[in-house]
């Protein structure tokens, strides 16, 4: 599925192809909440990173977290480059070149019209901020930390590749 984004103020535009536009999971982690949270969370996509195309690109920015594991004394500097529109501070995208075949684009950015998923996974709930109600929805799934499932496999087992290609 063709996406295509932008960001809030209209300096950056972009487009990517989609094999799991579902939006399925909702990240609490403290990162993702503090810099594209709404209602506490963020929701990322898989892109395929080599049809990403960008209009504007002199207009973003790159945030590196820093990563405080609780188990951890030190934190660390991230791998992933959070891209946003650097006029309106919009989140745009995630890379992580562990990863190179790959992009995460918000969903927040993301102009396109995104199917509705028949479930959601809940994660990073450790890190979830107290003033978040989390929902409880039968047949949702629901992680202290990361998913035993990857947004590809749960994809597949939902059967919702092929009706993302039409």
């Amino acid at each position: 599925m063709l996406l295509l984004g932008s960001c809030h103020c209209g300096a950056v535009s972009f487009s990517v192809n989609s094999p799991h536009p579902y939006p399925y999971m909702r990240c609490y982690c403290s990162i993702c909440r503090k810099t594209a949270g709404a209602g506490g969370y963020a929701i990322n996509l898989a892109g395929d990173n080599t049809t990403l195309k960008v209009e504007g690109e002199e207009h973003i920015t790159v945030y590196r977290a820093k990563i405080q594991n609780p188990e951890d004394p030190e934190p660390y500097q991230s791998e992933g480059e959070r891209r946003f529109c650097r006029h309106c501070g919009s989140c745009l995208w995630v890379y992580d070149p562990s990863y190179p075949e790959l992009m995460h684009p918000f969903a927040s950015a993301i102009d396109t019209d995104l199917p509705k998923p028949p479930e959601h996974t809940y994660i990073m709930l450790d890190f979830a901020a107290s003033w978040v109600e989390i929902l409880e929805v039968g047949g949702d799934r629901y992680y202290q930390r990361y998913p035993d499932e990857s947004i590809a496999t749960w994809h597949e087992r939902l059967g919702l590749g092929d009706e993302a290609k039409e």
